[in-house]
C-alpha cells in the first residue's frame, strides 16, 4: 500500500477499464488477511448491524463479489457488492471509464456490467460471513419489461447471503431508471419490495441521487419511512458538470469523485433535514479524507463510502480514514462514532 504513489503512474498507462480489471485479478491473487481490528470507539450500529468501522466501500467497484474479504482485509469495515442485475449483461458500449487527472475524478457510463445474481450468490454463499458485512447492491436489467419484478427478484435471491440490501435506483447509466425516484413510482417500488422482504431477512438501503429537485428529499424520505427502508444512501454519481479541467469532462456518465464533493455533501444535508435523524444516512461522494468523511458525519451520515478516490490515493485509504476518525474523537472527546453524528446543522 505505502508503494502506491511509485506505481501509480504506471496504472495510469492503462486505460481506466483495464487497470481496474488487474487490480481485482491481482487481489484476487493476493493472499487473504482478515479484516483488521479498529479502535472501539469506531463501532457503530446501523440497522441493527454492528459496524466495526464505519468507513466502507461504496459498490461498482466489486461487481461481482469476486474480492470482498481482500476489500475487508484492506482495513474496510463493510463492503457493498453489486450492482447485481438479475441476469448477466454487458453494459454499455466501451470506453466507459474516464480517469479525470486534473480533477482527481472519474466518469463511468458501465451501465450495470454484471456476470448477474446467480454468479455472485454461488461465490457468496460459499464465504465465511464471520469476515465482515458485505452489502449486495441490486438493479434493474436495461431490457427488463418489468424493473419492480427485477427488484423484487434480486431481493429473494441475494437475501440469504446479504447482511443488507441496497436498492439502487440512482445510476444515470440506465436509461429511466432514475425515474423510479419520482414518488408515485417510489412508493410502487418499494411496497413490492417489502412485500418481497422475510422475517428475519437482511436490512433495506436505498441509493438515491445527489440530482434532485426541491422537495424531492422530503417525498423520498416520506415514501422510504412508510415502507420500512432502514437506511438511505446519498449520493450516487451525478450528470451535472461543474467546471472540469481534464479533456475527459464532455463525457457522458455519471461523475464522481473530488468535484462532487459539494453536491454529495448539499444533498447529504438535505436529507438529514427531511428525516431529522429519524432513519439512518450513508454518505457517498467525493470523500478523500478523514476531514471529508468528519464532515459528512457530523452533518447527519451515520457511515461513509469511497471508492473513486482509492483510484488518486491508493488501496490504504480506508484504513487511513478510519484511523483520522479514531483521532477526531478523541479530539472532541467523544467516546463513539454515534455520538459525532449530526453534531453540525
Amino acid at each position: 500500500m505505502a508503494l502506491y504513489p511509485l506505481l501509480r503512474p504506471l496504472v495510469f498507462r492503462l486505460d481506466a477499464e483495464r487497470a481496474h480489471r488487474a487490480t481485482i485479478a491481482a487481489l484476487k491473487w493476493s493472499p487473504g488477511r482478515r479484516q483488521p481490528a479498529f479502535p472501539g470507539s469506531l463501532t457503530t450500529s446501523v440497522a441493527g448491524l454492528g459496524f466495526p468501522s464505519p468507513v466502507g466501500l461504496a459498490a461498482g467497484f466489486d461487481k461481482d463479489a469476486e474480492v470482498p474479504d481482500r476489500m475487508l482485509g484492506l482495513g474496510f469495515g463493510f463492503v457493498e457488492i453489486g450492482t447485481l442485475t438479475p441476469v448477466p449483461q454487458a453494459g454499455n458500449d466501451k470506453p466507459r471509464l474516464f480517469r479525470l487527472k486534473e480533477d482527481r475524478a472519474v466518469i463511468n457510463r458501465m451501465g450495470f456490467n454484471n456476470r448477474g445474481q446467480a454468479d455472485a450468490l454461488e461465490r457468496l454463499t460459499k464465504r465465511d460471513r464471520s469476515r465482515g458485512i458485505v452489502g449486495v447492491n441490486i438493479g434493474a436489467n436495461k431490457d427488463s419489461p418489468d424493473r419492480i419484478a427485477d427488484y423484487v427478484a434480486g431481493v429473494r435471491a441475494m437475501s440469504p447471503v446479504a447482511d443488507y440490501l441496497t436498492i439502487n435506483i440512482s445510476s444515470p447509466n440506465t436509461p429511466g431508471l432514475r425515474q423510479l425516484q419520482d414518488e408515485g413510482a417510489l412508493r410502487a417500488l418499494l411496497s413490492a419490495v417489502q412485500e418481497a422482504r422475510t422475517v428475519g431477512g437482511p436490512p433495506v438501503f436505498l441509493k438515491v441521487a445527489p440530482d434532485l429537485g426541491e422537495g424531492e428529499p422530503d417525498q423520498i424520505v416520506r415514501v422510504a419511512m412508510q415502507h420500512k427502508v432502514d437506511a438511505i444512501i446519498v449520493a450516487n454519481t451525478t450528470v451535472s458538470r461543474p467546471p472540469l479541467q481534464s479533456r475527459f469532462a464532455n463525457e457522458t456518465g455519471g461523475l464522481s469523485g473530488e468535484p462532487l464533493k459539494t453536491l454529495a455533501l448539499d444533498a447529504l444535508r438535505r436529507f438529514r433535514s427531511a428525516s431529522g435523524g429519524a432513519i439512518p444516512l450513508v454518505a457517498a461522494g467525493g470523500i478523500a479524507s478523514a476531514d471529508d468523511a468528519w464532515v459528512r458525519i457530523r452533518f447527519g451520515a451515520s457511515l461513509v463510502q469511497i471508492y473513486s478516490a482509492m483510484v488518486y490515493e491508493g488501496p490504504g485509504l480506508a484504513r487511513r480514514i478510519a484511523r483520522g476518525l479514531a483521532a477526531k474523537l478523541t479530539e472532541e472527546n467523544l467516546a463513539s462514532i454515534a455520538e459525532a453524528v449530526g453534531g453540525e446543522r
